[in-house]
């Protein structure tokens, strides 16, 4: 096993057999000992240093984000397994179960940052490429809270023009689902897209880059399930021939199976025809959640996979596609895939959690990473919402702390919901991501090359300065402090460091201090370390 660091627990020496779960080991933990990793979904509940309840499955559940193999501590120590594994904590110790692989614990260091460098040169070597700077520079625009499952040309093009009309520039487009006549087919619904291929042209020249979103999934009673049950491309019920039929948000479909290389091939063919037929950029991946393939009900090509398998074969998928984008993920860290936080309620309470996610991310080793969509992704917040009485506050804290993270992207719409102030605003965020742009690019090509988080967590940046614990603040590089505004009072208290920081206002202070601050609704409070 090729390490720079020094193995102090081995807990198993071999594989019994290929899925064969090894036996259950405990990983004892040091005093004062605190982690971070293995579910971006958990982020809220980083370090892991108190016990947890009941059995973390890591291996079976993505909790609607990504999942690895992989928790990283302040005392410079990495937990690693090539394979998945659950766990518990007690406080003490962790207890491994169900590993498929070896799992080791790696002395690599002295803190979080050089554990983190050591293990993601060892474990998820990035890969010296990244996506499209376009990703970083300016926002994204998604369809699906004004859409939701109508999506169609007119309205499409609405919103593109309004993008424009309201002052924000033009970025990345996302087709949100229900553009398809069903799933697995991918031609445009006929009744809703006059001319798709016209309509992608017009927008290409306003300046939007296009995504379509795709899932797996394939209906069944369709031509299209025919053929890939014949052929063998679908996953399969336990012991039979037959497609197994996968219930999921949107019902019951079939399900591709990616451990097929035909299958894989056929797929990826069948998206480069859509490119090449309608002009589109790239795809947004959804779905792959671990929850949906089991092992013990289903029958795949690779005989020896496991959900986590079909997670990553997914995302393989999207490296032939530089506009990518993923919400659920297994591993696949240092290799240019989009990733975006899971869906976020419109409310408060789910804006405090995007620090704390993000911060794990990169942690896991998600770079490039968004922090879901402005104001919120999950559409039932939304629906049967009085939109006379859309708290507008929120939506621009919201957008504020998109603009300094690595990439921003709208879905309401803020010139539908906001009056004229607020929408300034969201328009001065859009406008301030785009003017912090040349750096966050810089901080994105040096992730590309060391893995490096782009959003990094205070403790990361300053190891054993109390910062351990801290989830409402987060350095963006190694340059610029953030201190959003995640409450409706517009209060919060500000932790610098040591050093000279200048803030967005032009204010001058020297850390270490602790202040207290209140910041009107126009403004995202962030610190400049000079020197």
């Amino acid at each position: 096993m090729k390490s720079s660091g020094k193995i102090v627990t081995l807990l198993s020496a071999a594989l019994l057999s290929a899925g064969t779960a090894l036996a259950q080991q405990k990983i004892p933990v040091l005093d004062g000992e605190k982690w971070w990793g293995a579910f971006t979904a958990k982020g809220s509940e980083m370090p892991i240093a108190a016990p947890v309840k009941g059995l973390q499955p890591l291996s079976k559940h993505s909790f609607n984000n990504q999942n690895v193999p992989f928790l990283v501590s302040n005392y410079g120590r990495y937990i690693w397994s090539d394979g998945g594994f659950d766990y518990r904590f007690d406080g003490d110790a962790f207890t491994i179960e169900n590993a498929v692989s070896p799992v080791t614990v790696t002395k690599a260091g002295k803190n979080l940052r050089e554990a983190f460098i050591l293990a993601a040169h060892d474990r998820f070597p990035a890969d010296g490429t990244l996506p499209p700077e376009l990703f970083f520079s300016v926002p994204q625009y998604n369809t699906w809270i004004e859409l939701q499952y109508d999506q169609n040309q007119q309205d499409i093009e609405k919103y593109a023009d309004d993008i424009l009309a309201n002052g924000f520039p033009a970025g990345i487009l996302m087709v949100d689902d229900n553009w398809q006549r069903y799933y697995g087919n991918f031609d445009f619904k006929a009744e809703r897209f006059d001319d798709p291929k016209a309509m992608i042209d017009r927008l290409h020249a306003k300046g939007f880059k296009i995504m379509l979103w795709i899932s797996p999934f394939v209906s069944p009673d369709s031509p299209e399930f025919r053929e890939l049950e014949e052929k063998g491309y679908l996953i399969r019920e336990k012991g039979t021939r037959n497609a197994a039929v996968i219930r999921w948000w949107n019902g019951y479909s079939a399900c591709y199976d990616l451990t097929n290389p035909d299958a894989f091939a056929h797929l990826l063919a069948q998206l480069r025809s859509t490119q090449e037929k309608y002009g589109v950029d790239g795809f947004k991946f959804d779905a792959g959640d671990l929850n949906y393939y089991h092992p013990a009900q289903q029958d795949y090509y690779d005989t020896t996979a496991l959900a986590t398998d079909h997670c990553m074969k997914w995302a393989e998928l999207g490296l032939h596609f530089p506009y990518n984008e993923y919400r659920a993920g297994w591993k696949m860290q240092g290799k240019p895939l989009v990733q975006r936080l899971g869906d976020k309620a419109y409310s408060w309470h789910d804006l405090r959690l995007l620090v704390p996610e993000m911060v794990n991310a990169g942690l896991m080793g998600y770079a490039y990473t968004c922090p879901d969509m402005i104001g919120g992704g999950q559409v039932g917040s939304f629906r049967n919402l009085d939109q006379t009485k859309i708290d507008q506050d929120l939506v621009v804290r919201s957008a504020q702390l998109h603009a300094l993270m690595p990439m921003m992207q709208f879905s309401v719409a803020p010139w539908r919901v906001l009056d004229k102030e607020h929408l300034g605003y969201c328009l001065a965020a859009a406008r301030l991501h785009e003017k912090m742009a040349p750096y966050i690019i810089e901080t994105a090509k040096h992730a590309a090359e060391t893995g490096e988080p782009i959003v990094r967590h205070m403790e990361y940046m300053y190891p054993n300065k109390g910062f351990s614990d801290c989830r409402d603040q987060y350095m963006l590089g190694a340059k610029y402090l953030v201190a959003p505004i995640l409450t409706p009072d517009g209060k919060r208290t500000v932790r610098l460091p040591r050093g000279v920081w200048v803030d967005d206002l032009g204010q001058k202070f020297k850390g270490p201090l602790v202040m207290e601050i209140s910041a009107p609704v126009g403004r995202i409070p962030y610190y400049e370390l000079k020197r």
